[in-house]
């Protein structure tokens, strides 16, 4: 009855309390007359009860509300998480690496303790008293239980960097920040760096004020979706000068540095985001000045990987290994995400214009140097920046989405023809830019991911792209060409699969069409672009240098005994990937004389060896019927399904090696015929064998004289396996 009475007596005081709209709780004027002492009992009582329901139902309204808010917040996170198509093995390695460990809150938690079994229902005599398991104990003797510390759990961290926010409407922020909050419950923690440029020249000042208020953007856009929200940091950074580098090719230390990591760490270990604004001081001018974003993003990855730029008192080799080897141990940087308006890394051999992935160790010299002649290249036509950018780069739909690119294509469109020289001025000045921003992104990936580990990848998209979540096409009037299937979030995507949205192996006719950008250029998948620090790429013989060719009396064959091949690694690498011995001997003394060549993928992690073949019907130095022929593609088991290893290779033989094409032929229960159906130009099932023959050669028909080549090799060759299981093939 007591606490019943201090229930009513609370009810009373809350009674009196009104809600200003936009203003703070505050306590109305109490009227004499309306005190409760002096009125008769039954209305006293009905009223207070109707306070006290009326408050009740409110906290059930307010408590269902969130609850059905975190609902639909988790549907939509497991809608992303299914609709990223990610196989069982791409699913099993991200649970394995970011499945979440329990808190040290949860560790302290002990279970409920079980109750004495005597047979008889004893209600809850033998459960322990709660005031008498929590009471204080007081002791001057140390504890019997020594205190282990826990090591703070390794953060899986994704630095993110946005280029020019305020060319981005509000509602795109807010779906990129809903996407940011659903990376962070999937247990990648982001840290995300504001790139305010786009072209335009400002002061100091004002281009930190931008700077700063982007930030706020951000973090109210990451806010707007429930959770640990985000936070602007300020002061994190500073600016000195730099020593000549001790490792050109390797940036280990520059202008801007890091020197308050524990104020960066504190909101990553709460949860929060961390969103930070290019601006540091500078300790020569002794001065808050804009830096580059690209260099707070290389300075935060050079943090992240444990490499400080600050020299230590003491020149001692062990403690600097010892310090770095504990800051790597608290933090894992597993992605550089780039969210530019401009999409991904273009590339002219591909119709939606963008690299779907770049080896780096192998690509980024070539590509680099193919953005740099586009940049210094003006049209060699008169036509609007709009039909300019859509026919000769396919990407320019989402170049134009750009508001900057779009003032500037306007601007050109009305040009007339008096000012037909200032309109080709604009394009070039346009082409110029965005050029210029591609380079320095391809820049910055190399620069970051040549200080990470091998397993650390970057990822470029759009924002429009990342914004989109998984929501179906707005367009209801398309009729048969509306597309109503929930479009996967490419971040989403490559957090579960650390891949690109598709294989960059692919043939470029099976890539994702481009006329639905056109349709739904906010919606639908956009340039992206796959990095990886990757694995050079050997091919024996260069086809640069010398053209594949078949043998003949001038043009002679290598042999595996060529000292830039390494045996012994070649045949691990294929039984390895094939889960078989080799009898090296027979395979050695078939393909004496055949072999085209070998590509080797980094330390023979992976590798083909292509060979010379001819149709038993017909001498063995036919020119009219010597078919290219894939004779071993291996990969190592660590190495199948990551890293791209066996797209990197297909991919050098298709496009290097044999451009006109080459066949192969696998047995028909063999599991990666999937992936190789999805490569091939034709496939057939050979009648009365075990074998199923793949060719990219275009124009092969049934029948034709190429075909039965292919068919009477791929029947021919024999096995060389040591087992010798009679395999009816």
């Amino acid at each position: 009855m007591k606490a019943c009475a201090r229930g009513l007596q609370k009810s009373k005081t809350l009674q009196y309390c009104t809600y200003r709209p936009g203003g703070p709780l505050y306590s109305s004027i109490r009227h004499p007359k309306r005190r409760l002492t002096s009125t008769s009992g039954p209305i006293t009582a009905s009223g207070k009860l109707e306070a006290v329901q009326a408050k009740y139902t409110t906290d059930l309204t307010e408590e269902a509300s969130k609850r059905k808010h975190g609902d639909n917040v988790d549907q939509e996170l497991f809608l992303d998480v299914l609709g990223s198509t990610a196989t069982k093995r791409e699913a099993k390695a991200y649970l394995s690496r970011f499945s979440p460990t329990k808190t040290a809150s949860q560790q302290r938690t002990q279970p409920p303790p079980k109750q004495r079994d005597v047979g008889v229902n004893l209600g809850s005599l033998f459960v322990p008293i709660r005031a008498v398991d929590e009471k204080a104990v007081f002791s001057q003797t140390a504890s019997q239980t020594p205190f282990r510390s826990q090591a703070p759990e390794s953060l899986h961290i994704a630095l993110l960097k946005i280029r020019a926010p305020q060319l981005i409407d509000n509602v795109t922020l807010r779906g990129v920040g809903h996407t940011l909050s659903q990376i962070a419950r999937l247990g990648m923690s982001p840290v995300v760096v504001v790139d305010h440029e786009d072209g335009q020249r400002r002061k100091p000042l004002d281009a930190a004020k931008m700077a700063i208020y982007q930030a706020d953007r951000i973090v109210e856009a990451i806010g707007a979706y429930g959770g640990q929200g985000a936070r602007r940091l300020d002061g994190v950074i500073d600016i000195s000068s730099v020593d000549e580098q001790l490792l050109p090719s390797v940036r280990i230390s520059g202008e801007v540095q890091v020197v308050h990591r524990d104020l960066l760490m504190a909101p990553l270990r709460r949860g929060m985001i961390p969103v930070i604004a290019p601006v540091g001081f500078n300790s020569n001018t002794q001065k808050v000045e804009p830096v580059a974003a690209n260099e707070l993003v290389l300075a935060l990855t050079r943090e992240f990987a444990g490499i400080r730029s600050r020299p230590l008192a003491e020149l001692d080799t062990q403690k600097v290994v010892e310090e770095i080897l504990t800051l790597q141990r608290q933090i894992s940087l597993d992605r550089i995400i780039i969210l530019d308006p401009l999409g991904g890394i273009p590339a002219t051999e591909r119709s939606h214009g963008s690299h779907v992935f770049i080896n780096l160790e192998q690509e980024f010299g070539a590509i680099r140097r193919d953005l740099l002649v586009a940049g210094n290249e003006p049209p060699q036509d008169s036509e609007s920046v709009e039909s300019v950018m859509t026919k000769e780069d396919p990407s320019g739909a989402f170049t134009l989405s750009n508001p900057f690119s779009r003032l500037l294509a306007d601007e050109a469109a009305r040009a007339t023809s008096g000012g037909q020289e200032q309109a080709r001025t604009l394009e070039d000045d346009l082409n110029r830019f965005n050029m210029q921003m591609h380079v320095k992104n391809l820049d910055l990936l190399k620069d970051s991911l040549a200080i990470l580990p091998p397993t650390s990848s970057a990822f470029l998209t759009t924002p429009y792209a990342v914004a989109n979540s998984q929501s179906r096409p707005p367009l209801a009037s398309q009729g048969p060409r509306v597309r109503t299937r929930r479009q996967r979030n490419p971040l989403i995507h490559n957090l579960l699969t650390d891949k690109p949205v598709y294989s960059s192996s692919l043939p470029l006719d099976r890539s994702p069409n481009p006329a639905s950008q056109a349709l739904y250029p906010a919606i639908t998948s956009s340039p992206a672009t796959f990095c990886k620090r990757g694995m050079p790429i050997s091919i024996i013989p260069d086809p640069l240098e010398q053209p594949w060719a078949p043998p003949s009396l001038s043009n002679t064959c290598i042999d595996l005994s060529d000292p830039r091949i390494d045996l012994p690694r070649l045949i691990h690498l294929i039984e390895d990937s094939f889960s078989r011995k080799l009898d090296v001997i027979h395979y050695l003394s078939r393909i004496q004389g055949r072999i085209a060549g070998i590509i080797v993928a980094g330390e023979y992690e992976g590798g083909a060896i292509l060979t010379w073949e001819t149709p038993p019907s017909f001498p063995t130095d036919d020119p009219n019927h010597i078919v290219p022929y894939l004779d071993k593609f291996a990969v190592l088991k660590r190495s199948q399904g990551a890293g791209g290893v066996a797209d990197v290779v297909f991919k050098a033989m298709v496009r290097e090696c044999f451009p006109n094409g080459v066949c192969w032929r696998s047995r028909i229960d063999n599991p990666v015929n999937k992936w190789y159906f999805e490569r091939a130009k034709g496939t057939w099932k050979m009648p009365g064998t075990n074998w199923a023959m793949f060719w990219t050669t275009e124009g092969v028909e049934r029948g034709d004289k190429i075909f039965l080549d292919y068919e009477g090799v791929c029947k021919a060759v024999m096995p060389s396996w040591a087992d010798k299981k009679a395999v009816v093939d």
